[in-house]
């Protein structure tokens, strides 16, 4: 009966989407919207982060510093340019390597830095 309900939910809002008017207009603006909260929660993350890590970072070197900032912005660079990357096949592979080797840095410098 739960699976009749959830099928029948999401088959409404399938049929408003294809058959209101300006329907595809209201999905894209709820996903938008939906989209940006996700950011908006990471961002809060990585600042309750940074917030409870303040001494390990402030003991991080300017060069090791500089790595864990440089993946950061280059994660919230690929984020940004997502939609463009995504049109070719070589610019997901390319946005598959960047995003490894950002995630790659961040976790070695973690590792350095909790290592005695």
């Amino acid at each position: 009966m739960r699976a009749a309900r959830n099928f029948s939910i999401v088959g409404a809002l399938a049929l408003a989407v294809a058959f209101v008017p300006a329907g595809g207009n209201a999905a894209e603006a709820v996903f938008t919207a939906l989209t940006m909260g996700f950011l908006a929660a990471i961002a809060w993350a990585v600042y309750a982060l940074s917030r409870r890590n303040e001494l390990t970072l402030a003991t991080l070197s300017d060069g090791r510093r500089g790595i864990l900032y440089g993946a950061l912005g280059l994660i919230a660079l690929l984020i940004a340019g997502t939609d463009e990357l995504f049109e070719t096949g070589g610019g997901t592979l390319v946005w598959i390597l960047l995003l490894g080797a950002s995630v790659a840095a961040i976790w070695r410098v973690w590792i350095e830095a909790n290592t005695y």
